[in-house]
């Protein structure tokens, strides 16, 4: 009996051991660009106060793989050097290099190689910077083909931002999007994350939860923490129910926890000494905790 206790201790270790390196925690962030043409700054809500409320927030959760959208290249790459421990991957979306908003996939480096990654317009010309339908803007999806290292499961992450006025390229995208999922990845486990710029209700967030290839990860979570939608517009005390950034997954996930997280930090009021509550951006973050197989 002595020698087999340590036995079926062993076996259990094992076996939550595994049980550990199967478990991702996933998100998707809008991170308000930064530029000169709005008043952030001004509202006390620039990049430089923010970014390091991010962060913190990133690695306080822990993050494995990460979604964002509306950063330039500076705001990643500032991300980048206050968290070494990430990578990213993606284009500018104005002219497929380094200018204009990205919608980049953050990972971390000790515990994925990126096998191969791409960009796409979402437009009908999908190799090139352009508008599609009534878009009001260009539109990017990145993607990368990640392989976890210690348990060698493979899987896509598509990250996108639809457009904030077409109604018609978002439902497009929403199909290009599905048709590029299945052209590269095949039966493949996959992620979808973004600002869908539409929440639950409306009909291009149908097209793909109701593909029969990605489900809503909130529909799918036994646990949700969904107290607020998802976008704040830097108001504190705003409510809405509309969930616009959505995680989709393939049915190779399962989903334990979805949460809204509605993390705020305290900062002086403009031209008092009082504190006011302040977002890091202007869309909270999402994130989920699943297993994989």
């Amino acid at each position: 009996m002595k020698k087999i206790l340590p036995l079926v201790f062993m076996a259990m270790l094992s076996v939550s051991v595994s049980y550990g390196q199967r478990q991702l925690t996933v998100a998707t962030y809008n991170l308000r660009n930064d530029n000169a043409t709005n008043d952030d700054s001004v509202r006390g809500n620039g990049w430089k106060q923010r970014l390091p409320i991010i962060t913190q927030l990133i690695r306080f959760h822990d993050w494995d793989i990460f979604g964002t959208q509306e950063g330039l290249v500076h705001q990643l790459n500032g991300l980048k050097q206050a968290m070494p421990q990430y990578n990213y991957t993606g284009i500018g979306r104005d002219d497929g290099k380094t200018e204009g908003e990205f919608s980049a996939i953050f990972y971390k480096k000790d515990k994925f190689k990126l096998l191969k990654h791409g960009d796409f317009w979402m437009a009908p010309v999908t190799d090139k910077p352009n508008k599609g339908w009534d878009a009001a803007l260009p539109r990017i999806c990145s993607w990368g083909y990640f392989q976890e290292i210690k348990t060698g499961f493979k899987f896509y992450y598509f990250n996108l931002h639809m457009d904030h006025i077409g109604v018609v390229a978002r439902r497009e995208s929403a199909k290009l999007v599905l048709k590029k999922v299945k052209e590269m990845g095949g039966n493949s486990p996959t992620i979808l994350s973004g600002d869908f710029n539409v929440d639950q209700t409306s009909d291009s967030y149908a097209v793909i939860n109701n593909s029969g290839v990605l489900r809503d990860s909130y529909e799918l979570s036994p646990i949700k923490y969904a107290t607020n939608g998802t976008f704040n517009d830097f108001d504190a005390n705003d409510k809405t129910t509309g969930r616009i950034d959505h995680i989709f997954v393939t049915k190779d996930f399962k989903v334990k926890r979805y949460g809204i997280l509605t993390d705020t930090y305290r900062a002086k009021a403009k031209g008092s000494d009082k504190y006011e509550a302040k977002e890091p951006s202007d869309h909270f973050p999402v994130m989920i905790m699943v297993d994989h197989k």
